[in-house]
């Protein structure tokens, strides 16, 4: 029984062999096609990439059209290779159109974040490198891909939000401006003379270089609180020094106030004992 297979086998291959080298030619070249295609798409996304980031395009950009760019011409080196080994490409988009019609019924979600992401880039809300409140998180913006935007968090941890969350929710671009205000709220006792207060605090803001002299820095009463006369203070600075600038002047603030004999109240809780007499 083996021989008898083995003789037909051997015949059916000699009565076929143009049809066997003609699958084996258009096999192989269907997988030089997909090995070849990858390449390119490779060398051409990558290439073009580079080329957006020489010429300062906004990284949120210039990766948002990379991926799409490379996701296409995926697409069509698999169709080119399909067509190599005989199947009808007309049938294989017809059969891909309607499978990608129930897929896109079925991810609504996903096409919407796709959506959003192109929204995001067009209108250009943020780019790369910003820090923002969005989606209901904070973090400077790496990047925005087809379905999600990537965060950083100031401890390094990475956020993978939604592109449809973000764009469905308020966004709070803190690093939109080069200059911000700051605003401190500095308390201190009713005890306290005001004008000296005050003037502890002008000085204090006319001694620091990184404070901008225009717009002109506010100080005043801002409440009578429960135990304190709350004083606001909001200086205006460049955007990079806000924070280091804050930390200084808290610090700065509380060893003048201390210089000065000004008391900054605390929260303070009086313990009556009463003694009841034995009867």
């Amino acid at each position: 029984m083996n021989a008898d297979f083995l003789n037909d086998a051997q015949s059916w291959i000699v009565n076929n062999q143009g049809l066997i080298i003609e699958y084996a030619v258009n096999l192989t070249a269907a997988i030089l096609t997909l090995m070849i295609g990858f390449m390119a798409v490779g060398m051409l996304t990558g290439g073009m990439n580079r080329v957006m980031k020489a010429r300062k395009i906004d990284n949120t950009i210039s990766d948002f059209v990379t991926s799409l760019l490379k996701y296409g011409l995926l697409a069509f080196v698999i169709i080119a290779a399909l067509s190599r080994v005989g199947v009808q490409t007309a049938s294989f988009v017809a059969i891909v159109g309607a499978a990608g019609l129930a897929v896109g019924l079925a991810l609504q979600g996903s096409l919407s974040n796709f959506a959003a992401g192109v929204l995001l880039i067009g209108f250009r809300f943020f780019k790369a490198g910003d820090y923002v409140e969005a989606g209901g998180t904070a973090g400077t913006v790496h990047s925005v891909q087809i379905f999600t935007t990537v965060l950083m968090t100031p401890d390094n941890r990475m956020i993978v939000v939604p592109n449809s969350k973000i764009l469905n929710d308020n966004i709070v671009n803190y690093s939109k401006e080069k200059t911000r205000r700051l605003d401190l709220v500095i308390g201190v006792s009713y005890s306290a003379d005001l004008k000296l207060t005050k003037d502890v605090l002008t000085r204090i803001i006319n001694e620091e270089p990184r404070i901008l002299k225009e717009p002109e820095c506010r100080i005043a009463v801002s409440n009578l609180g429960a135990s304190s006369v709350d004083f606001v203070v909001r200086p205006w600075v460049n955007a990079e020094d806000y924070w280091n600038l804050k930390f200084d002047l808290l610090e700065k603030i509380k060893n003048e106030l201390d210089a000065n004999g000004i008391g900054i109240p605390f929260p303070q809780m009086d313990v009556h004992l009463f003694r009841q007499d034995k009867a």
